[in-house]
């Protein structure tokens, strides 16, 4: 997420200057910090993120065993909460040794998630995850410094299987370089879900140019908060994760 401090502001943008928001995911509460006076946008929780985080909590895709990687995450709220939909389950005691043989390959374990941002907002955001990951999920969830377009060779390419990205589309000087780095991160079967509002006339040109690369379709639309949920991957797979 790109970094824009913003000055003043009240009425409706209270909530976006508290220095911390609540949430309930994935039966817990979270407890986020936010920083707008230091970090602006980057560091408040939007509303893209919550209805991201909601969808992936409603079944959206598979985060068993996945490798998951946020980009742009600002506060980290739909990372920590990737993280926590996909801790893995446990499996019902076996009865027989044979049964133990047959199953032992196929326990589920819980995705691997990748939180990342730029330098700036590492600081926040690492706090973000020690406070709201118990231990066992945080050992599955890294933070990571990030800048769109820049030393890619840092990630190994095509290695994820899902990239979030919520309200991460508003600078047009960005748009380039984020292509750049979805199509570096993405192999063919890599899914992308990005939320946002189109609020401009550049966000949806931003749409257009993702479409030149990679098949792209809106899965869901929220009214309450005028926020899309859009599904992409590389062209020529329109299949599901």
């Amino acid at each position: 997420m790109a970094l824009v401090p913003y000055a003043g502001g009240g009425g409706a943008l209270a909530a976006l200057h508290s220095p911390a928001a609540t949430f309930h995911f994935a039966g817990r509460p979270l407890c986020i910090r936010q920083g707008w006076a230091q970090l602006g946008v980057a560091a408040v929780v939007w509303d893209a993120a919550v209805v991201l985080s909601a969808f992936l909590e409603a079944g959206g895709v598979d985060l068993q065993d996945r490798d998951v990687v946020e980009l742009g995450a600002g506060t980290g709220l739909l990372g920590i909460v990737a993280a926590l939909l996909g801790k893995g389950r446990g499996r019902a005691r076996p009865h027989t040794r044979a049964w133990l043989r047959v199953h032992l390959m196929h326990v589920p374990t819980g995705a691997r998630v990748t939180i990342t941002d730029r330098a700036a907002a590492l600081e926040l955001l690492e706090a973000n995850v020690r406070e709201n990951l118990p231990p066992e999920v945080r050992a599955r969830a890294a933070v990571r410094e990030l800048t769109w377009g820049k030393d890619l060779g840092a990630f190994p390419a095509g290695a994820f299987d899902l990239v979030l990205g919520s309200d991460i589309v508003y600078l047009e000087e960005t748009f380039a370089d984020l292509l750049r780095t979805l199509e570096h991160l993405c192999a063919e079967h890599t899914l992308v879900l990005l939320s946002c509002r189109l609020r401009y006339e550049r966000d949806r040109r931003f749409l257009r140019m993702l479409r030149e690369r990679f098949s792209v379709q809106e899965v869901l639309y929220d009214a309450r908060t005028d926020v899309h949920i859009y599904q992409a991957r590389k062209a020529g797979r329109k299949d599901e994760i």
